[in-house]
């Protein structure tokens, strides 16, 4: 969380001198280079054909909609901290999708809890939006939408092979479509590259799209996705403190009340219990490669 709390900064940062779209898909093909050498480093095999559809929708939510999204509605007049705490609905999202993806079972005090914290965010929105929803809420909540998919594939195939490699293969499979519109988009929305721009789409491309998924889907393969998922309740409040000390936006009464009304909520959800069902075996981040093979150690 700490990680991804430094994200709509680091966006902030990346539209000084970059397009939405060019930030939005742009970290994603330099995060396949990083994919590309850490997958041959380990020699590693090709994913199993039944986990291609769900490497589809990793790549599919993370990869292209909720930077894109995001992206989009810091652009369209989102700050930084306001994005925060709209997302954070997403761990909820979550929830619902650990439901119907991954035979999760929360119980009736965690969906209390998160309904608690999507109150929070639904009613921060419409006082934010004198009663309705803006422009950038609405790209916001697709955005959350998007990555709560990305977000239960990714736990969901964690179980069997390590996170990295989750994120690896899913940067990889959106290859043909990330590195030619990468370049289009570099060669026609005329970039300025500066230290400020330069920094937030490094920050961007090598941690928010890739090195954060690798802590962010073992933690939810082994803790339960429903459960883990609602840690992510606590990033808006670290964002909120990287907005204020980074960007000078103003932190208002009703943002720190949303803010600190979801962190309660996440304690409460971290209190509860999530029941899995058909559960298998979770991978170890320690694999090892010899002569092409690979053996996965688990717990």
């Amino acid at each position: 969380m700490v990680i991804y709390s430094f994200t709509f900064p680091a966006t902030v940062f990346a539209l000084d001198g970059f397009d939405p779209y060019l930030i939005g898909i742009g970290r994603a093909g330099i995060a396949s280079v990083l994919a590309a050498i850490a997958l041959l480093a380990v020699r590693a095999r090709p994913p199993r054909r039944r986990d291609l559809g769900g490497l589809l929708l990793v790549g599919a939510g993370v990869v292209f909609g909720f930077p894109v999204l995001t992206t989009l509605a810091l652009d369209r007049g989102a700050s930084s901290g306001h994005a925060a705490v709209v997302i954070g609905l997403l761990p909820a999202a979550t929830a619902v999708f650990a439901v119907l993806r991954a035979g999760e079972r929360p119980s009736g005090g965690f969906w209390l809890a998160a309904a608690a914290g999507a109150a929070c965010v639904t009613g921060f929105t419409l006082v934010q939006g004198a009663g309705r929803a803006t422009p950038a809420d609405l790209l916001l909540f697709g955005a959350l939408i998007a990555a709560a998919v990305g977000y239960t594939e990714g736990g969901r195939l964690a179980r069997a092979m390590p996170g990295w490699r989750v994120i690896s293969w899913a940067l990889l499979l959106t290859v043909p479509a990330t590195v030619p519109l990468t370049a289009w988009l570099y060669a026609t929305t005329g970039p300025q590259w500066t230290g400020r721009s330069a920094l937030g789409l490094g920050y961007v491309a090598v941690f928010s799209a890739y090195l954060g998924f690798f802590a962010w889907y073992a933690g939810l393969a082994r803790a339960g996705i429903a459960r883990a998922g609602q840690v992510q309740l606590a990033q808006p409040v670290l964002t909120l403190v990287w907005s204020a000390l980074l960007l000078a936006e103003p932190v208002g009464l009703a943002t720190a009340a949303g803010a600190v009304g979801v962190l309660v909520c996440v304690a409460l959800t971290q209190r509860t219990r999530v029941r899995r069902e058909g559960a298998p075996a979770l991978a170890s981040c320690d694999t090892f490669a010899h002569d092409g093979r690979e053996s996965v150690t688990t717990p």
